[in-house]
């Protein structure tokens, strides 16, 4: 398991040291991530990917539970007032329901109509849906977790994200502070996001 480390450093100099020392200190390169405001020069240093700035991965999880939900709930009004063959998936309930004697058989026969499998499509669809229609919106809204850096990125200062494993945290806050005091320390996200 990893954390995340935020730092605010100064300039760009300073940000192409800090990640010669991150490299130097066997972080790899893939785990270190630089975020800058718009149009800002990052040659020699790895910007971090739209996965990591933009909350395009919590817009995608949400519109797949609200799309899946949707979908589901109309799969299975559809099934049960229009039937695709034989009887809807209603008036089998019914007539389960109306037997003498009827049992957990009976029922799961009802449930045996090519109507209900389509409920199933419908809602796998409509979260599908759901999550593609809300991603499309997350990846142009910023993300949740760097909100907090806004002023300083846009006054020049450049956010570095490295991730790290957990019984190293304390070894390269402490490799940074000494060796960068110009830099400062924004915290510890306790676990990194598996993607990104």
């Amino acid at each position: 398991m990893r954390r995340r480390i935020y730092w605010l450093l100064p300039d760009l100099a300073s940000a192409r040291r800090t990640m010669n020392d991150l490299l130097l200190a066997r972080i790899s390169e893939s785990h270190i991530h630089f975020v800058a405001r718009e149009n800002a020069d990052m040659s020699g240093l790895h910007a971090a990917n739209l996965l990591q700035t933009s909350d395009v991965l919590r817009s995608a999880q949400a519109g797949l539970v609200i799309g899946g939900l949707t979908g589901a709930t109309v799969g299975v009004l559809a099934a049960m007032f229009f039937p695709i063959a034989g009887e809807s998936g209603w008036a089998a309930l019914r007539a389960v329901t109306e037997m003498p004697q009827w049992g957990i058989k009976d029922v799961v026969a009802a449930f045996d109509s090519p109507q209900w499998g389509m409920a199933g499509v419908i809602a796998m669809l409509g979260g599908v849906l759901g999550a593609w229609s809300s991603s499309m919106i997350g990846v142009s809204t910023p993300s949740n977790r760097l909100r907090r850096f806004e002023g300083a990125i846009e006054q020049g200062q450049l956010l570095l994200m490295v991730d790290v494993p957990r019984s190293r945290v304390e070894e390269i806050e402490e490799l940074l502070q000494t060796s960068h005091p110009e830099a400062h320390f924004e915290g510890v996200e306790p676990d990194v996001p598996a993607f990104p």
